[in-house]
C-alpha cells in the first residue's frame, strides 16, 4: 500500500481496541472515517476475503487505532485525514471483495445508523464510488 507500511502495524490491532476507538472517537473522526473502518471490519470477518488480503485490513486498521500517527487525531479539522487516507488505500486494495458481497456494506450501514442516528448517504458516496471503482 502506498505511505505506510501495512506490515508495521498488524499487530496493533485487535477487535476490543477496535471498538473502543470507534466508541470514543466516532464524533471526532466522522461518518466517513468511521464507515470505512466498519467496512475494513466486516471485510476481515468475511470468509469470501482471502487472508493475504486481510493482512492489508489488519495494518489499516491497526493504524487507524494506533493513537500516534502522521497527523495526530488530536489536531481539530485535520486529525483523522490520514487515517482517512489509509483506510481508503486499503479499500481501493480490497473494493473487488467488499463489491462482490453487498452484506458487508449493509452491516457496516447498520452500524453506522446504529452509532450517529440517520446518516445523508450523499456522505458516503465518495467511499461507495471508491469500492464501485468508480472514482468520479
Amino acid at each position: 500500500m502506498n505511505k505506510f507500511d501495512d506490515d508495521q502495524y498488524k499487530n496493533k490491532y485487535s477487535e476490543q481496541k477496535f471498538w473502543l476507538k470507534l466508541k470514543t472517537s466516532a464524533q471526532k473522526a466522522g461518518v466517513k472515517v468511521i464507515y470505512a473502518g466498519l467496512l475494513l471490519y466486516y471485510a476481515l470477518k468475511s470468509p469470501q476475503v482471502p487472508t493475504k488480503v486481510k493482512g492489508v485490513i489488519l495494518g489499516a486498521l491497526g493504524y487507524f487505532i494506533l493513537p500516534i500517527d502522521i497527523i495526530p487525531d488530536i489536531v481539530p479539522f485535520a486529525g483523522f485525514t490520514d487515517d482517512l487516507g489509509v483506510l481508503l488505500a486499503a479499500l481501493s486494495y480490497l473494493a473487488v471483495y467488499i463489491y462482490r458481497d453487498t452484506s458487508i456494506q449493509m452491516r457496516a450501514k447498520a452500524k453506522l445508523a446504529e452509532l450517529f442516528g440517520d446518516i445523508n448517504d450523499s456522505e458516503l458516496l465518495i467511499i461507495d464510488k471508491k469500492i464501485a471503482g468508480k472514482d468520479n
